[in-house]
């Protein structure tokens, strides 16, 4: 049997929560940014154990991020190349800074056509900029 939910108790376990962690729907790019570095040390923390008792805060807080980032800085439905080049702008790099897919000969071949990504490019394309590796296929 369900014990009756306190509210009162809840709700000032919640402010005492949210006030140390500042965990809310996020308002702005500062507060995008200070989630976004809180969730970067959640998953120091972690080291990718599924079990770990922080992994519901990880999965929070990314949502949250998530939800702003799709909201205020949706990507556009582009696939492949044209996604690597978008992504590549948008943070600033050039074919040298992508050196985990191959030499900047490599990549510029990539760009123009000439070559095809493999899997192993593919997934660490994926993790680099944290997006889902059919982003590339």
């Amino acid at each position: 049997m369900n014990a009756a939910i306190n509210v009162k108790h809840l709700l000032l376990i919640w402010e005492q929560f949210r006030a140390a962690t500042d965990i809310t729907p996020i308002r702005d790019e500062a507060h995008c940014a200070r989630m976004t570095e809180m969730l970067q040390a959640l998953l120091d923390e972690t080291q990718g154990k599924e079990k770990h008792p922080a992994m519901g805060l990880v999965d929070i807080v990314g949502d949250l991020i998530e939800g702003y980032e799709a909201k205020h800085h949706p990507l556009p439905e582009v696939m492949g190349v044209q996604a690597l080049k978008f992504l590549m702008e948008q943070h600033g790099l050039k074919q040298s800074d992508l050196s985990e897919i191959g030499s900047q000969g490599v990549v510029s071949e990539i760009l123009t056509g000439k070559r095809e990504l493999n899997i192993r490019q593919v997934r660490a394309l994926s993790e680099r900029f944290g997006v889902s590796a059919a982003t590339f296929v």
